[in-house]
Formats: structure tokens, sequence, C-alpha cells
């Protein structure tokens, strides 16, 4: 053995020819794949066994394979043993490694074939473990194979080996097909061999088909299991369920109050650590093997130095053999193969890994947002619980990608110090010290800009987006009042200060590039100034600068990366806390309600918070009516039935399933049909009669397509009393044992109230026989009632039968007989045809209008000197990087350089005339982009506020905000940053190409045809990439419109029971988004290992052609282009990577300019002579053939009308659903343009005049009562025009005098979102007021009181006739008591004036208004 194994160098490393000994070869080169397999077989048994992935069938491939090994065995036993018998004296020779030889690898190969047994019994289809094997064996294989002429044994197994691995590469092609194919369009990385895997070669496919074609929704692939909703929910949900309760969670009833309150605080105080727990027990494994792979990358990359130290060390020598230049050569680009592919494995587990924690999260908030309590939700708002799906979850997908930078960044900083020491001394010093000053400088950086945009900028960009929710929200009532101007400059006031924050911050960032950008300078620059100056014998050669270069370029990586880790951390722990804090919300508790089998009634007994020693008991099959003035607590008593409110004591027992109609329809996204079955199957016979019963028949028949018409986004396309209709349908379609209706029908008309009443509530109704709660302010239908209670500031004052009530004489009986006879009546809104607006991705590649616009804005001279700028960054890059070449190949003379003063001196100039230029550059791209996105943000709004009432009612406000909000912060800061980055790159890469060039230029040979395979492969990714991300991002709207009305529809939903299929369709919704998310990031991957394998070859053939050029070429130009031929990787995955996000992020600037096609509203002013300030005087309207039409194409809802309105006259306006009542209020205010004839006040043509001149000088009380989120006093009079005394004169006249005087901070009492911390009938009142502040010589009322009580109604009545006495006033009638004193009523049917006279003459005419009449029960 020593004979044979002797270790001789000089046969091995110092020689022209090198060659391992004959033993070696022979012993452990054979043995080294065995003893591989032996050990490793064992641990990899035991995990087949605990991984069973069904078993797969044999097929072809499979099958060949298990009968080659076995021959393959058999041949090489019978060929060794005919080889040793042919030499014996070999034989002698090799005793030791015989054995291996002839039983050692052949009993390898048949523990190969029963691995491939057990993989396919246990369904593995790719096998890491063998390729590992079959790779070890072929580079082991490789010296011989070298060496087989000189052995004479060319039939050994090497070459049989090597075929064998080849095939072994796609071990399971045609096997996985039989198996995977079952699902549809199944995701290739399941079939893909482990090579493939590594390549991501398995995502080919859809980068060619997504060149090819434009990519849709069907052609992406379905999720892997792992990474679906309902596989990673259900696991975490125990898990966070168990943590909840081991953390107690419970808070304990009993304890005292000051107890629970420490308990709940320390709770959320330590609910993120919690959730993060949670979360690492769940995905911490996987994550762990990227981990491993990162700290792989780590070392390969510190390796590549170390080699280029070498491959600079053999350029000096002369003597050195050829073969170890290649050697060199070649090691370097296969570390740097090995650490791209490491570097992209450790980023795909990232990037999946913080793929499920968004899943996983999106799961939790949503089940949480199912049984979280009011007390609790009204601690957030919908947007807030929005937002932690949206920009918490990113938080924490950045946070798994950017955490182990945390403590790996620290480890490679010290290394590279390390290093630097090797190769400089204590010269690295300074280098320590430049490091010091830069980092706090960024780290000080940091923290202003972080200042700057939570506390300012983020500030004033919450505002904006805040006010534009309102403002769309509120869209209608800002066009009623011409309050569109002052709205736009309110978010342009925002806005400003906004860009003003943007523009100091964007300022500190360029700081923070500079600096960055040119650490490599001052780091450099330091060290070598140090170290020529300590001692004139330190010599900078071409090793010591280049070497320390290529270390200080790996420097930078975790010098950026660490401070932006550290953010990225601390952001992602508060957002744990947020969501700890709202997953530990306190839940509905179970014991609200007791749910008992079905007996006799249903007892209630119970005081929570607003309601006051409330005991009832409800007799099964009972109708029920609540009955009270507005804020009495009728509906809060509802939602104590239904468990949704806090129980101080008592109980309350529900016997049966029940049905819940809210006051506030709860409409879906959803077909009509979809809203009514919610769920249920249909049953033909059932659906019909539902609907005749509900009165939705006729409905179905304006509808365009009937019961299958989509509903807009929380029920823009329908009327108040349509949605109100489709909500009670969907209770009496349930058929359950308990109905609980909160006003359903406070917006309908008479006759529809009645047949409702008739043929669903009522003793005769479909709804008979079950137990009935009805929440109402109609008296026509309490006689009807088998119990009636009366409730007054949350406590029941008086209870019985309605004859029983009325005998006792009571405070009923007088509301009675004041109030009888009174009917509710349906708003009219006609609707016409449908046009609900879907965002559609465009699949055609970004316009190149889009970018003429964008660089239009910013103007040519600034684009000119951008690029000058850059040009003179790169040049000085250049000039300083070729000048320290120059030092590096100055001559020593005695022992030192020449003139290093001057040197040194030039060196810094030009280094810090870079640092200038770049610094240059980026404020004034940044300067840039402040100026296009004023600009373009500027003509959104202006186009999205220009748009006409029918624009909003078919684009779902989500979708306008989300430009205000996402696509504008994109074009603010993406944009911008992207264009940064990507003409910084492209100038690098120019400079790194001049460099190789003038050291080596045939490598343009080489160059040329890689960037024309760049180009290609980049044209492939960009467009796919593009069309992924536009793919996800429509399929992310819809999560959040599912979210949002989730949230609002709560209690509805839990009513029904329906959270399991809510939470079904949610997580449907979040994985058809995952599925293109998953590609666009894969694709990013593949594109960075396909790069870099190109950069890779440039190194190659800079080192290769430095080596064939040795002779000619100094150690200073070698050092210089292979160090920067080493950064060639990561600039071509930079160029492509920034283009993308410039191409992804300009669709930004096309959807924000997708809104200036659109139809536009007339002018808001009129140009020359402006109206009278007092115009109008008298209040005259006269309508001259008028005709009016919803859309173009339609029929038209007026006809003809004629008619004229004398000043101080009071019209009412009634008729059945459908007849135009409310066109006349919108033809008035110009809502719709009138398709025919005029209209006339005081004798003025309104088509004539601006928008704005008529709306402002016109008023009207709208149905819908819309309130913004702010003080009382902003909702009343948003701009300060008026004074506190004209407020409260204009409350006590709205009857809100009393209630505001109560609030703890009266005029400055802060209404919530959509004014829900007020009742539906005082945000009326709101609205009453704020019309009584405006009071002009026309008002109109539609519906103004549909949803207060009949002696609030009252009340309002006579306030109108009494202020508004010396006014015009038209009134859609809801209530026909309330115009029977008025001077006319026009009755509509069918968009004509059917009849039009008093009161008293109209019934005496006994036409349709005597039959209104009579059904009301008023004659």
């Amino acid at each position: 053995f020593s004979r044979f194994c002797h270790h001789d160098w000089n046969r091995t490393w110092y020689t022209a020819n090198p060659d391992l000994t004959q033993c070696f070869q022979n012993t452990v080169l054979v043995w080294v794949p065995c003893i591989y397999l032996w050990l490793l077989v064992p641990f990899y048994c035991l995990h087949l066994y605990c991984h069973d992935n069904g078993r797969i069938r044999m097929s072809c491939l499979c099958a060949a394979k298990m009968v080659r090994l076995p021959l393959l065995c058999s041949n090489f036993a019978s060929f060794f043993k005919t080889f040793l018998l042919q030499n014996p004296l070999l034989y002698r020779s090799l005793k030791c490694s015989c054995w291996v030889l002839g039983f050692g690898f052949p009993t390898g190969l048949i523990l190969v074939l029963c691995i491939i047994q057990l993989e396919r019994v246990r369904g593995c289809r790719s096998s890491v473990f063998l390729f590992l094997f079959w790779v070890l064996s072929v580079v082991c294989s490789l010296v011989p194979l070298r060496a087989k002429i000189q052995l004479a044994i060319d039939e050994v197994s090497p070459e049989t080996l090597k075929t064998l691995s080849v095939v072994e590469l796609f071990p399971w092609k045609t096997t996985h097909s039989l198996v995977f194919h079952l699902s549809q369009n199944p995701c290739p990385v399941r079939d893909a061999s482990f090579l493939s895997k590594i390549l991501f070669w398995w995502f080919t496919g859809l980068v060619v088909k997504g060149y090819r074609t434009p990519l849709e929704a069907e052609d992406l692939w379905t999720l892997r299991e792992e990474d679906t909703s309902n596989k990673i929910i259900s696991e975490l949900q125990q898990n966070w369920t168990a943590e909840s309760l081991a953390s107690g969670a419970a808070l304990g009833s009993r304890l005292p109050d000051q107890a629970q309150l420490l308990r709940k605080l320390q709770k959320e105080q330590s609910s993120g650590f919690f959730l993060l727990r949670t979360l690492a027990r769940k995905f911490g494994p996987y994550f762990l093997t990227g981990t491993l792979c990162i700290i792989f990358h780590d070392a390969f990359m510190f390796a590549i130095p170390q080699v280029l130290s070498l491959l600079l060390g053999f350029m000096k020598d002369a003597d050195a053999p050829l073969w170890k230049g290649y050697f060199y050569a070649t090691l370097m680009f296969l570390l740097s193969c090995l650490q791209s592919l490491f570097n992209h494995q450790y980023m795909y587990t990232c990037f999946t890994v913080g793929m499920r924690v968004k899943t996983a999260v999106m799961g939790l908030v949503y089940r949480k947002s199912l049984v979280i309590n009011s007390s609790a939700r009204r601690t957030c708002t919908v947007g807030e619980i929005v937002n932690l799906v949206s920009a918490d979850t990113q938080k924490l997908m950045d946070f798994v990608v950017y955490f182990n930078a945390v403590w790996l960044a620290p480890i490679e900083i010290a290394l590279c110090l390390f290093f630097l020491w090797q190769h400089l001394g204590p010269s690295a010093l300074a280098g320590i010290a430049t490091v010091i000053l830069i980092f706090p400088l960024n780290g000080f950086i940091a923290k202003k800009r972080s200042k700057l945009q939570v506390n300012i900028q983020m500030k004033f960009m919450d505002g904006r987006i805040r006010l534009m929710n309102e403002i769309l929200n509120g869209i209608k009532i800002l066009k009623f009042y011409a309050w569109e101007k002052a709205f736009l400059e309110q978010v342009l006031g925002y806005r400003e200060k906004e860009l003003k924050a943007l523009k100091k911050s964007q300022i500190l960032y360029s700081i923070s590039i500079a600096s960055f950008n040119s650490s490599s300078f001052l780091i450099a620059f330091a060290m070598f100034g140090v170290y020529v100056m300590l001692d004139d014998r330190n010599v900078l050669d071409a090793q010591k600068v280049f070497v320390s270069m290529a270390i200080i370029n790996i420097l930078k990586t975790p010098l950026s990366q660490l401070p932006f880790a550290i953010s990225t951390t601390m952001q992602a722990l508060v957002s744990l806390r947020r969501l700890g804090k709202y997953l530990c919300s306190e839940e509905l508790r179970a014991d609200n309600v007791s749910k008992a089998s079905l007996s006799s009634g249903k007892t209630f007994s119970c005081s929570p918070p607003c309601l006051k020693r409330i005991n009832v008991r409800v007799p099964r099959g009972s109708l029920v009516a609540v009955v009270g003035h507005v804020g009495s607590g009728k509906s809060s008593l509802l939602s104590a039935m239904l468990g949704e409110t806090e129980k101080r004591s008592g109980q309350v027992t529900v016997k049966g399933s029940v049905a819940y109609v809210p006051q506030q329809a709860w409409i879906q996204n959803a077909t009509v049909q979809d809203n009514v079955l919610f769920g249920r199957e249909k049953l033909k016979t059932w659906y019909q009669r539902v609907l005749e019963a509900c009165a939705l028949l006729p409905d179905l028949d304006i509808l365009p397509a009937g019961d299958a018409t989509e509903i807009g986004e929380k029920g823009l396309n329908l009327s108040g009393g349509q949605k109100q209709r489709v909500s009670l349908a969907r209770a009496v379609y349930r058929k359950a044992d308990v109905y609980l209706l909160d006003d359903p029908l406070s917006a309908v008309d008479a006759h529809v109230g009645q047949h409702i009443f008739d043929k669903v509530i009522g003793p005769k109704g479909v709804l008979r026989g079950k137990t009935r709660v009805l929440v109402t302010h109609g008296t026509s239908f309490l006689p009807q009632a088998d119990l009636i209670l009366v409730l007054v500031e949350g406590e029941i004052t008086e209870s019985g039968s309605y004859q029983e009530l009325l005998s006792r004489h009571g405070a009923f009986a007088d509301f009675i007989h004041t109030f009888a006879s009174t009917e509710k009546k349906e708003s009219s809104i006609q609707r016409g045809e449908e046009k609900y607006n879907r965002t559609l991705a465009s699949l055609n590649k970004v316009r190149l209008e889009m970018y003429k616009k964008y660089f239009k804005t910013i103007g040519l001279a600034i684009i000119i000197l951008i690029v000058f700028l850059y040009a003179f960054q790169q040049g000085a890059s250049l000039a300083y990087n070729y000048w320290l070449s120059m030092w590096a190949d100055d001559p020593v003379v005695n022992g030192t350089q020449l003139d290093t003063d001057l040197k040194l001196a030039v060196f810094g100039a030009l280094g810090f005339a870079q640092g200038i230029a770049i610094f240059g550059t980026t404020v004034a791209i940044s300067i840039c982009g402040i100026i296009a996105s004023r600009q373009l943000h500027m003509d959104l709004l202006v186009n999205v506020l220009r748009s006409p009432m029918s624009f909003f009612e078919c684009t779902p406000s989500g979708n306008l905000l989300n430009r205000f909000a996402k696509e504008i912060d994109a074009i603010d800061c993406m944009v911008p940053d992207g264009l940064k980055m990507m003409l910084s790159y492209v100038f690098k890469l120019m400079e790194v190409c001049i460099i190789v060039l003038m050291a080596t230029p045939f490598a343009a040979v080489i160059i040329l045809p890689l960037a024309f395979l760049y180009a290609f492969v980049q044209s492939f990714y960009v467009a796919t990439s593009c069309q992924l991300r536009r793919l996800e991002a429509v399929s992310r709207s819809p999560i959040y419109t599912h979210f949002n009305e989730t949230v609002q529809g709560a209690s509805v939903i839990r009513a029904f029971g329906e959270q399991s299929r809510f939470i079904l369709q949610a997580n449907k919704r979040v994985d058809f988004n995952q599925t293109s998310y998953f590609p666009r990031f894969v694709a990013t991957r593949w594109l960075a290992v396909n790069l870099e394998f190109v950069g890779n070859v440039v190194v190659l053939a800079a080192a290769i052609l430095s080596v064939m050029g040795r002779s000619t070429l100094s150690p200073g130009i070698v050092g210089l282009a292979v160090s920067h031929s080493l950064q060639v990787t990561g600039i071509l995955s930079w160029i492509v990577r920034s283009w993308t996000d410039v191409e992804n992020n300009i669709v930004s600037v096309e959807r924000v300019n997708e809104y200036s096609d659109t139809p536009k509203e007339a002018s808001w002013n009129t140009e020359g002579t402006p109206l009278p300030l007092a115009w109008p005087q008298s209040g005259t309207i006269e309508f001259q053939d008028y005709g009016l039409q919803y859309r173009k194409g339609l029929e038209l809802a007026l006809k003809g009308i004629t008619l004229n309105v004398d000043k101080r006259e009071k019209v009412g306006i009634v008729g059945r659903t459908g007849a135009g009542k409310s066109s006349l209020a919108l033809g008035i205010f110009r809502i719709l343009e009138a398709a025919k004839g005029k209209i006339f006040i005081d004798g003025v043509n309104i088509a004539d005049i601006g928008l704005h001149d008529l709306r402002s000088r016109v008023t009207i009380i709208p149905q819908d009562p819309i309130l913004f989120s702010g003080s009382l006093r902003m909702n009343l009079d948003p701009f300060d025009t008026y004074t506190d005394e004209e407020i409260w004169s204009s409350l006590e006249l709205a009857h809100l005098k009393t209630f505001v005087s109560n609030l703890p901070d009266k005029l400055s009492y802060e209404c919530s979102e959509g004014g829900e911390n007020l009742s539906l009938g005082q945000r009326q009142l709101v609205c009453l007021a704020r019309a009584l502040l405006r009071k002009t010589k026309i008002l109109v009322l539609d519906e103004a009181t549909a949803a207060v009580d009949l002696e609030t109604d009252t009340l309002i009545q006579s306030t109108i006739r009494t202020q508004f006495e010396d006014c015009t006033v038209l009134t859609i009638a809801h209530r026909l008591n309330t115009i029977m004193d008025y001077t006319r009523v026009i009755v509509m049917d069918r968009g004509n004036v059917c009849e039009m006279d008093s009161p008293a003459n109209l019934i005496s005419q006994r036409g349709q208004f005597y039959r209104m009449c009579l059904e009301a029960g008023l004659v």
C-alpha cells in the first residue's frame, strides 16, 4: 500500500502533467462513493419511512434501470475476474483494493437497486441522495478515465458509470406523468429532477408560454398541497389556539375589573411573541434548510477572492505551469456557479416560507373577524383590518427574507475584515474605522428617513387616503352640494405636505446611496492610504489591491443588508404586535345566547350595557313588534338576541335556527340569486314563492339579466328598497325557526310594505308559524302583532297586545292616536342597465405611451442632465480603477514605489468626484419623480372628481382608492428607485465591459454572443413577469373585497351560521392569488440562475483569456479585469430586476391615466357673465318637454315632462317603484343630463350654467345619510363657513340639540367611519341639520325621513314647513300624510305625469293617488 499510495507532490502539483498515484485512483476514488452510500443509507431509509407520498407505478424507464443495474454488476464482476487472471502481478499489488473493486462497488450497485425500489414504493419522485451518489461516482471516475490509456483498461466502469449517471439525472420523468397528472395543471416542480429543481429548469415551460402568448389564469399551475390555505391554516389554527390558551387567553370573568384590564394589557403586549412562536413552530424547519443554503453560499463567496489571489500569484510567476492558471480559472467559475445556486435556493425557500406565512396570517385574521365581539370590533375600522392582511403580512414576508442577515451580516463583516487584515495587516483597521463612520451615518439617515416617513409623510398620506375614501363613499353628497373643489383643495393640501416630506426623505436617501456606492472606494482609499504611508516598503501589488477590492465588494453586501434587515425586523415586530393584539381580541362569548332544541318558545332575560332590566318570553310562532324612538335600543335588543352584545347579567335562550334581517341591508358582490340563496341549494318552487312574497319579481323584470344580474359593490346598482327586499328574501328562503327583523319595511312604499307584511311577516304570510321579532316604526301592522314591546332608553316600559296597550291609555296609546294610519313608501330610483366594471389584467406589453407621458412631465432638459451625470459618474469610476491597476503594476525600486503621495491624491480625487456625481444623479431622479407624480396625481384627482355619478355606480370604490394609494405610491417611490438602480447598473456594466475589453480584446468574441443571450433571456422574463404581476394584482383585489364584505356583514354571517362557507370562499380567493404569486417569484429565481450563469461565463472567459495572454498582460490589468468580471453576475441580475420593476411599476402610470378617457361631467363653472349672487330669487321651476335616460340606448326614464312649479309652492311627488320620482330630482341637479327638453329655474336654463353654479344654489336632503369620520362640527360644516350659534340653531331645529349637548365633546364629538357610532335615524337628522345651515330658495327632499320614527318624522316635517316657508319645496314622499297639506301632488307613472293637482282634488277624482291613500288608510 505504501508503495503505491506514497504521497508525491512532484507528480501531483509541481509538474506540467499532473496525475494521482495508481493506488489513490484504485482505492480512495473508488471508496468515496461507496462509503457515502453505506454511511448515509440508514438515515435515508428512515427518511423514506417517515415520508410516504404514495406508491408510484412502474414505468418503462424505471423497469429498464431495474434490469440494467444487475446486468452491470454481473458484467463488472466477470470483467474484473478476467482482468485479474490476466494480470497476477497487479492482483498481488492491489490486494487491499481488490475487495473494494470486486465486491464493494457491485454491492453498492445492488444497494442502489434496492433504494430505487424503496423510493418507488414510498413515492419519492426525485432522488437527491442517488443523484449525489452518481455525481460523486462520475467525479471520482474522471481521473481513472484520464489514466485508462496508461492502465489499458478501456472497458472498466468509468464509461459505464458516466452513462448511468447521465440517465440518473432524470430518474422518474415517465413515472411522474403517470402519477401526478391526476390533478388539473399540476406544478411541474413535483415531477422535476434534482438538477431541474436547483437550476429552475422546470419553470422554463411557463416562461416560453408567456413569451409566445399572453398568460391567463387558466395557464397557471395549481398550488401544491403544502401551499394551500386548507393545509396551512388547519394546522396553524390548532397551534395558535393552544398557544393562546397556554398564555392565559381566558381573562377570567370573576376577576376584578382592574385585574382583568391588567391581564388584558399583558396579553396584548406578549401576543406578538406568541404569534411569532406559533409561526416558527410551523414553518421553522423548512426555513432552516434555507439558512443552511445561505451558509454554504457564504463559504463559496469567501473562497472566490482566495482563488483570485492564487490566479494573480500565477500571473506573477513566469515559471508556473500553464495548467494551474486554467485550474484556477475553472475553479473560480465552479465556485461562482455554486455560490449562485445556493443563493437562489435560499431565496426560493424564503419566498416560499413568506408565501405560506402570508396565507397563514390572512387565514387567522379572517377567522378572527368572524368571532370578534362588538366592543373589540369598534376599536378598529374595516380599513385597519384590511391593512393587517395587506401591509402587515407584507412586512412579515420581508422579515422572512432578511431575518438571517441580522445575525449573518455581522459575521460576514468580521470575516471580510479578517481577510483584509491578512492582506494589508494593521492598515485594515483604517477600513474598519471607515466602516464605523459610514455605518452610523447610514443608520442616522435611515432613522431620520423613517421618522420623516412614519411621522410626517405617512401621516399626510394616511390623511389623504382617508379623505379620498370619505370622498368616494360620499361622492353623491359632494356632487349635490358642489363640494368637489373644496375637497380637491383639501386633498391637494395633504398631497403637497406629503411630497415635501418625500423630497426631504429622498435627499437623505441620496446621501445614503452616495455614501454606500462610494463605500468601496472610501474603504480602499483609507486602507491603501494608511498602508503606503505607514512604511515606504509597503508595496501595493496586484494581489493586495484586487483581492482586497474583491473582499471590499463582498463587504458592501452585509453593510447594506444589516441596517435594512434590522429595520425590517423592527417593522415586523410591530406588525406581529398589531396582528397578535387583533388575534387576541375578545371574542363573542358562547354564553351570550344559549341555543336549545326547538320547543315552546324563546326566553330572554338579560342586561347588556345598553339595555336595562329586560325580561321577555316570546312564545313559539308568535309575532312580536318592538317600537320606540330613535336610539331607544331596538336594534340593540335584536343584537342581544343574536348574542352580538356583551351580557352583563341574566340569560338569553333561543330555540331553533335563526334568520336575521339587519336595518341596513348587507348585500354581497354577487348575483341576486346568490344573495337570496346564500349558499343553500336552489329549490325552484320555493325560490319563486319567496321572490313573489318579497315583491322582487317586478324588480327582476327591470334588471338587465334578471336574478342573474350581478350586484355591484355594497349594492351600488340597487335602490335602498331593492337591497332591503333582497336582504329579506335571503332570510325567508332560509326556512328558519326564529326571524329577527330589524325594520325591514322602512325603505318600501305603502303598497309594497303591505304586500310584504301580508305575504311574509303577517299571520297569513309564508312565515306564519315561525317566531318573528319585528322592529318597526310603522303603526298599521301593530294590531296584528301578538305582543308589542315599547322601548324607552333601553328599557321595556310597556308590553302587551295592541288592544291591551290602547286600553291602558298610556304613552303608547297617545302615540298611536297621534300617528295612526301612517305608511311608508319605497324609493323609486330606477337603475338602468348594470355596467359593473371588473378590473381585468391587461395582457399586452406596457405601452410606449406610458413612458412618453411619464418622461414628458419631467422635461427633456433634466433627462439630458441626468444622462450626463451618470456618464460622468461612471467615467470617474473607470478612471480611478484603471489608475489603481497602473499603480499596482508600478515597478518596485529598492523595495519601494515612487510618487505614492501623488498616486493616492489622484485616486482620492477621482473617487470623491464619483461620489459627488452619484449624489447628483440620485437627487435629480428623485426630483423628477416628484414632479411626475405630482402632475399624475393631480390629473387623476381631477378626472375622478369630474366623472359623473354613473361612473361611480359602476366602478368599485376599492379600485379607485387603490389608484390613489398603491399606484400613486408606486409612482412616488418605486418608479424613481427602479430608474436609479437600472441606470446605475447599466452604466456599471458598460464600465466592466470596457475594462475587460481593454485587458483582453479577444473577449469581445465571447461578450457579444453572451449579450445576445442575455437580451434573449431578458425578453422572455420581462414578458412573463409583467403578465404574472398583473394577474397577481387582479387576483389580490377580490381578497380584500371579500374581507371588507365579511367584516361589514359578520353579524349576518354569524346569524345564518355560514362561517364555514365564507372561510372556504376566503381560502379559495387566497389560493387563487397565490397561484400567480408563486410563479412570479420563481420567475425571478429562474432569471437570476440563468443570467448569473452568463455572468460566470464572463468570469471564466476573462480568467482563461488572461491565462492565455500571460506573456503580454500585467498582473494589474488582469486583476482589474477579473475582479470586475466577478461583479457581472450581480450586475446582470440587478439590471433585469430593476428593468422589470420599472416595467411593472410603470403600469401604475397606465392605471392612473386610464380614467382620463372616461366620460366627464359638464363644466363646473360658466365662463363669461356670472349668475347673480341672489339667484334663484323666487324659486320657480319649469320643465319643458323634459326627457331623461340613465344610459344611451335605454328607454327614457322621464318622458316629455312639462310642468311649472311656482315660487314658495310645496309639491309632493309620489308614485310606484320605477315611476321616475327620483329621476326628477336627479334632473334638477343635473346628476343626469337631459336627453331632451329643458329645465328653467327663475327663467335660467340650467343646461347653460355651470354645475357648481347650479348645485350650490339648490338644496337637497338625500335618502342615504352620509357622514364622514371626524368631528360632528366637521360633518355639519366642513369648511367652517358658519358660526357655532348658527350650528346649534340648526341642531335645535333638527331636534338634535339635546342629544349633542349630552355628548362628552359636544360639537367636537368624533364620528366613527361612516358615522357608525350614531343610529341611522340620528345620522339622517344630522343630514337635515346640514341642509338647514345651507337653506336656499329651492329644497328637494328625497325620502329624507325614511329611517326615523313617526314622531321624529312629524317634528322634521314641522321644521321644514316653518323654516322653508318662503322656499319652493319638492318632496319625494315616503309617508303620504306628510304631503296632504301640500299645494300640489304630482303622481308619476312609468316616467310620465299621470295626475297633478291638490291632494283634495286628486282624492275626489278617485284616480291613482286616491288608491294609494286608500291603501295607506288615509281615506
